[in-house]
């Protein structure tokens, strides 16, 4: 029989402790419609031996070339092998082939398999599945055994480590850029891995990008930045915020394009919300979501779903981001999709007063589409 039920009946945490005081053997999944996110972890005997997650599968083969410890000759020679019908793991063929040592690759494997664990820590809301079964194909490159207690230890620490980092590093869109040093300053004793991240700091990659680029958890680069920012080596700008140097100019491109959709020159309404997501950074959550209702108004929609994900991504509790992007999956006629979107929308709490006033459009569409839906099911039925 699966255990199940919403995470805010029961917090993560406690479905973690349950599992491993039970030492069960079987597959947790986690979802969560506001994140549109899910994740995955393999446990056995109440052990952790993998995790996987939909918003960051993090292939090992790119882990490990972005880390440094892969040569792309390596990579390249161990997929021809699989090509060629080897069905051993990608991990397994490196290590044979002398790439990489086992202890490395297993050091790599677990990482990746803690960060999801504790991105899924971070959740508290959506829905958990617990399916008791023999487990016989767990996707990991690499045999591991992570007791759960000491995973819920990490993550207690990690939440109250956080607690700190967040005054000067609120969310993982912060960007930062590097400082001018005064003529008096003396030289920098940095680490290595603090030297790598002042050499991929541009002023325009935010914390998940570097974190992307320097093969390195989010949490890590979030703490190394905090401490840079508190030396006063890097300065961190939210790009949420409007940037003093640029503020009147985008705000101008802003209201340009707002004023555009107002008098139905759909094209222009887009140019100029791309020239404002240009100057305000990709990051930059008003931007963004002008350029999502412009492309709408465009009859773009594919391209103005995307533009309202990367509002999400930085605000999944955005509603007007989530709404509209309702409207432009319905408008490609994905109707299932859209009304989960739409549904997620109405569980939002709190919600503006402006969106409240919506909910009956909402309603409407919502409605529009399920019969859209059932209709074309029964064409191809």
């Amino acid at each position: 029989m699966p255990i199940e039920g919403p995470l805010r009946e029961l917090s993560i945490h406690d479905v973690f402790q349950l599992l491993d005081l039970a030492r069960k053997t079987g597959i947790l999944r986690v979802d969560s419609e506001l994140r549109q996110n899910g994740g995955t972890v393999y446990f056995d005997q109440g052990a952790v031996i993998g995790a996987e997650i939909r918003s960051n599968p993090h292939p090992l083969g790119g882990l490990l070339l972005r880390s440094g410890k892969l040569s792309e000759s390596d990579l390249a020679r161990a997929r021809d092998m699989q090509s060629i019908g080897d069905r051993r793991r990608l991990g397994d063929i490196l290590v044979d082939l002398g790439a990489i040592t086992r202890r490395e690759l297993e050091r790599q494997v677990r990482a990746q398999v803690e960060e999801v664990i504790f991105e899924l820590m971070g959740w508290s809301e959506g829905y958990f599945s617990f399916s008791e079964a023999p487990l016989d194909d767990v996707p990991t490159q690499a045999t591991l055994r992570i007791p759960t207690g000491a995973l819920l230890m990490e993550a207690a620490r990690r939440i109250d480590e956080w607690s700190r980092i967040e005054s000067k590093v609120p969310h993982l869109g912060v960007v930062p850029r590097l400082v001018v040093p005064d003529g008096d300053s003396g030289p920098m004793d940095l680490l290595p891995a603090e030297w790598q991240l002042l050499a991929a700091v541009d002023g325009a990659r935010d914390v998940r990008t570097l974190a992307e680029i320097t093969a390195r958890s989010e949490f890590d680069v979030a703490r190394s930045l905090f401490g840079l920012a508190t030396a006063g080596i890097i300065a961190l700008e939210d790009p949420r915020d409007v940037p003093v140097e640029t503020g009147g100019e985008l705000v101008d491109l802003i209201a340009r394009a707002e004023a555009y959709l107002i008098a139905g020159e759909a094209d222009a309404a887009v140019a100029a919300a791309e020239e404002a997501v240009t100057l305000g950074g990709s990051s930059n959550v008003p931007a963004q979501l002008m350029l999502g209702r412009t492309l709408l108004a465009a009859a773009r929609p594919a391209e103005a779903a995307d533009a309202l994900d990367a509002v999400l991504r930085l605000d999944p509790l955005h509603g007007a981001a989530r709404r509209l992007l309702g409207t432009a999956l319905s408008a490609q006629g994905r109707f299932p999709e859209a009304i989960e979107t739409w549904d997620a929308w109405s569980r939002l709490d709190p919600r503006s007063a402006e969106e409240d006033a919506l909910g009956g459009w909402v309603g409407r569409m919502r409605a529009a589409a399920e019969l859209l839906a059932r209709a074309t099911r029964a064409v191809h039925d």
